[in-house]
C-alpha cells in the first residue's frame, strides 16, 4: 500500500463520498450555496442535475452534515422502484419498521411523522440520488407529498439529484406540475485544466500529505486532458499513478508513470479478439455472396416435390462455387476449418 511510502494517513483518492474531502470549485460552490439557500428560504422542491462522477454526491452528503442538527433528513439512493416500494423505503428511512402495504395508510402514516417532526422544531430534508431512474408515477406521488405543508411554512424539502436524462423527465408534458414545483435547478462543469491541479492538492492535504509536490506540472496538464476534468476520473487515474510510482520507487509522478497509466487505463486493448475486424479474412462484395430466399416464391412458384429438389439442389451447387472461391482467395487456407474436415452442401 503506497500510504506509508507517501506520507498519508488515509486514502486521499477513494471512492466514497467523503465530504471532508469535497473541493468546491466555482460550480460545486455555487451549487451547494443554491441548495443550501433554497432550503432556508423554504423553496420545496431543488434540483441538482449533472454528468456522472462530478461529486454530486459529496455535495449531497456535505450539505445534509450542515443541517444534521436542526432537520431530519432522508437519503434515497434505490430509485428503481414503483410508488409503494418508494414509500416503504421513505419511510424505513424516517424509523417506521411496521408493515403496511395500502399506499393510502402509507401517506397517513408519513403525514403523522411529518407532523411529529413540526412539533419538534425539525423540517423534513429528503435526497433523492440517482432521480433519473425514477418512474412516471414515482414522482408524480412526489408531488403529491409535497402537498403536506402548513399556511406559513413547508414541512419538507425534496432534493433530486441526478444525471442528465433526470432533466429530460421533468420536461415532459405530463410532469409539468411537478417542474413548477421545482424552483432551482443546477448543475455542475467539468473542472477547468488549473483547478484539476487543486483539486489533487487539496485531496492530498486532507489525507495528510506534507513535502514536495507529488506530480510535476507535465503531469497535471496530462490528467487534465485525459481525465477531461471530471473528479470521479481523476481521482481513479492518481490512485492508479500512486499505486504505480511506490511500486517503483519513485517519489514523484511524472511523465514516465502518466503515459504508463494511461496505458493501464486504455480499454481498447482489452476488448475481445471477436469484437475486432479479422485482417486475415478476404473482403467478398455483397454483391457477390449467392443470395439464398428466404421462401421458395422468392424465385419462382414451386409447385411439386421434384421442382422442390431441383431448387435445392441449385442453392447448393451456389454455395459450392462460392465456398471455393473463397479458398483460392488468398490468406485462406483451402478446405480448412474447426473440425479439419469439410462436407460439400451438394454431399447431404
Amino acid at each position: 500500500m503506497f500510504l506509508s511510502f507517501f506520507g498519508l494517513r488515509e486514502q486521499p483518492f477513494g471512492v466514497t463520498p467523503d465530504p471532508r474531502f469535497l473541493y468546491l470549485s466555482a460550480a460545486h460552490r455555487e451549487a451547494l450555496a443554491s441548495l443550501y439557500y433554497g432550503i432556508e428560504a423554504n423553496r420545496g422542491f431543488l434540483g441538482l442535475i449533472a454528468r456522472p462522477g462530478m461529486g454530486k454526491t459529496t455535495i449531497l452528503f456535505h450539505l445534509l452534515e450542515k443541517f444534521r442538527d436542526t432537520a431530519r433528513t432522508a437519503l434515497i439512493f434505490q430509485t428503481q422502484c414503483n410508488s409503494r416500494e418508494f414509500m416503504r423505503l421513505l419511510l424505513a428511512e424516517l424509523g417506521y419498521e411496521g408493515t403496511i402495504q395500502d399506499l393510502v395508510q402509507m401517506h397517513e402514516e408519513f403525514n403523522k411523522r411529518l407532523m411529529q417532526e413540526a412539533r419538534a422544531g425539525h423540517r423534513l430534508i429528503v435526497v433523492i440520488d440517482e432521480a433519473q431512474n425514477l418512474e412516471l408515477e414515482v414522482l408524480e406521488t412526489l408531488r403529491l407529498l409535497s402537498n403536506f405543508e402548513t399556511s406559513r411554512a413547508k414541512l419538507m424539502h425534496i432534493i433530486l439529484a441526478g444525471q442528465p436524462a433526470l432533466a429530460d423527465k421533468l420536461v415532459l408534458p405530463g410532469l409539468a406540475q411537478l417542474r413548477q414545483r421545482v424552483s432551482m435547478v443546477h448543475g455542475l462543469e467539468p473542472l477547468p485544466s488549473w483547478e484539476v491541479k487543486n483539486y489533487i492538492e487539496h485531496r492530498l492535504m486532507v489525507a495528510g500529505y506534507r513535502g514536495d509536490p507529488l506530480f510535476t506540472p507535465q503531469a497535471y496538464e496530462t490528467i487534465a486532458e485525459f481525465t477531461e476534468g471530471i473528479p470521479r476520473n481523476v481521482n481513479n487515474f492518481c490512485f492508479n499513478a500512486l499505486s504505480l510510482a511506490c511500486a517503483l520507487r519513485k517519489r514523484a509522478i511524472d511523465a514516465d508513470v502518466v503515459n504508463e497509466v494511461m496505458a493501464d487505463l486504455d480499454i481498447e486493448k482489452l476488448r475481445s479478439a471477436s469484437e475486432a475486424p479479422r485482417a486475415d479474412l478476404p473482403f467478398i462484395p455483397v454483391e457477390d455472396v449467392p443470395r439464398i430466399p428466404s421462401t421458395p416464391g422468392d424465385e419462382e412458384e414451386i409447385s411439386s416435390p421434384a421442382q422442390a429438389a431441383a431448387y435445392m439442389q441449385q442453392v447448393a451447387l451456389k454455395l459450392k462455387d462460392w465456398r471455393q472461391s473463397l479458398e483460392k482467395a488468398p490468406g485462406v487456407v483451402a478446405g480448412s476449418s474447426q473440425s479439419g474436415s469439410r462436407t460439400d452442401a451438394s454431399d447431404s
